[in-house]
């Protein structure tokens, strides 16, 4: 088996396990207010391409865990991320009007219901990562993983980022601030994700988890690199969102920044640099290998 028949077996398999499990947790359509439960739906499972469980799974999997082992964490980091895709492209944010190939929350629906589809899938992700049944955690694993999380959601992470972005708009940034930019916005969740597939490893080896961690920092900002680049060279039907956006809007790029070329050289440091942290680690670790070239070789 090729290492591209490998990768695109344990994507499909990683997708399926997650969209059945994020099945089972977001609310019913059937259920009241029905058009908030169907708005969470629309915006959750549209076919995403779940990188973040991903790296949940793969991470769990390179400390012996089975994916079953990890679908809470792997759920509730997804939730996050959608939520925070809903936000992003609100008027006030990023303005967007097209998503994962469809309309956006707040065009499918309204403003108000995208807002409140937001706020319900991120209470529900840590709703999961406190839930029993069916993932046996203890209360202390359980009370990293929402500590993880959390940090990783909110002003120090991701929510931190976006501010950080919106005020970039029309500003010149140094690389140091545009990294420190995308550390927070992109790469928190990304480092969460592989964090929360550690801590359900409680019997892991500190120095294994510390390659892992090493591994998602630089495996976090090469997918921001890599966004960047697609941005310039993809096209909308292809990334499923409108490209050029960020030039268009004036924000700062690592290509505007350092050039295209550059960029690109940039990335592919970060792959390796990513994948020499896991020499370390046998064959367990070969999916978060297959996602490291897959961050960087993606085209949407």
């Amino acid at each position: 088996m090729t290492n591209n028949s490998a990768l695109k077996q344990y994507l499909e398999r990683c997708q399926k396990q997650v969209d059945s499990a994020l099945e089972l947790q977001l609310p019913a359509a059937t259920i009241q207010p029905q058009r908030l439960h169907i708005a969470m739906r629309y915006a959750t499972l549209n076919g995403g391409k779940r990188v973040r469980p991903m790296l949940v799974y793969a991470a769990g999997a390179a400390l012996g865990l089975s994916a079953e082992q990890l679908d809470g964490p792997a759920c509730a980091v997804e939730l996050i991320h959608a939520y925070s895709l809903i936000h992003d492209d609100l008027p006030a944010m990023d303005d967007d009007d097209l998503r994962r190939g469809r309309p956006t929350c707040h065009k499918a629906f309204d403003e108000a219901t995208a807002i409140l589809a937001g706020d319900a899938l991120q209470t529900l992700a840590f709703k999961v990562l406190c839930r029993t049944e069916p993932y046996p955690f203890s209360a202390e694993t359980r009370l990293k993983m929402v500590e993880t999380l959390a940090h990783a959601s909110g002003s120090r992470g991701m929510a931190g980022g976006q501010a950080l972005d919106l005020a970039a708009v029309g500003e010149q940034l140094d690389l140091t601030q545009l990294e420190n930019m995308h550390i927070h916005k992109t790469g928190a969740l990304i480092h969460a994700s592989v964090k929360l597939g550690c801590l359900a490893a409680t019997e892991a080896d500190p120095q294994q988890v510390k390659h892992l961690e090493h591994y998602a920092n630089c495996i976090g900002l090469a997918f921001q690199v890599h966004d960047d680049i697609l941005d310039v060279e993809g096209d909308t039907e292809t990334l499923g969102k409108t490209q050029g956006k960020d030039e268009a809007n004036g924000k700062p790029t690592y290509p505007s920044l350092i050039g295209m070329k550059a960029a690109k050289e940039m990335a592919q440091n970060l792959r390796q640099d990513a994948l020499n942290s896991l020499t370390e680690l046998d064959e367990r670790a070969d999916p978060l290998r297959w996602l490291a070239d897959y961050i960087v070789d993606r085209k949407a």
